[in-house]
């Protein structure tokens, strides 16, 4: 399991970033991954509805990022997902309220 630190995260981000249609089945299984996440990862955000409202693919096509939602608005679990290896290439929690000052309502 891979914890990506910030710079890891972004590094994995290649505009313009694509949408992904939510009825797309995903590329990579990430379901046991994410199970494995250590609590405390979460840092008190609770995912476990296991539901995901969105999904993008870097504009190199070599990763997609999966946004697993919590109980908080614009607070995802994302897994980034290696679209070339066919695999998890690691995950991060996603704090958009924090991070880029989305506020919210």
């Amino acid at each position: 399991m891979k914890h990506l630190t910030e710079s890891e995260f972004r590094a994995t981000f290649a505009g313009p970033m694509q949408r992904v249609a939510l009825d797309t089945e995903p590329p990579v299984p990430f379901w046991d991954y994410f199970d494995a996440i250590p609590t405390d990862q979460f840092a008190g955000h609770d995912s476990s509805v296991g539901s995901v409202s969105h999904a993008w693919t870097d504009a190199t096509g070599r990763f997609q990022h999966v946004l697993v939602d919590t109980d908080d608005k614009n607070i995802f679990m994302v897994i980034v997902l290696d679209l070339r290896k066919r695999s998890v290439f690691g995950h991060r929690l996603l704090n958009l309220n924090d991070e880029y000052g989305v506020e919210v309502t």
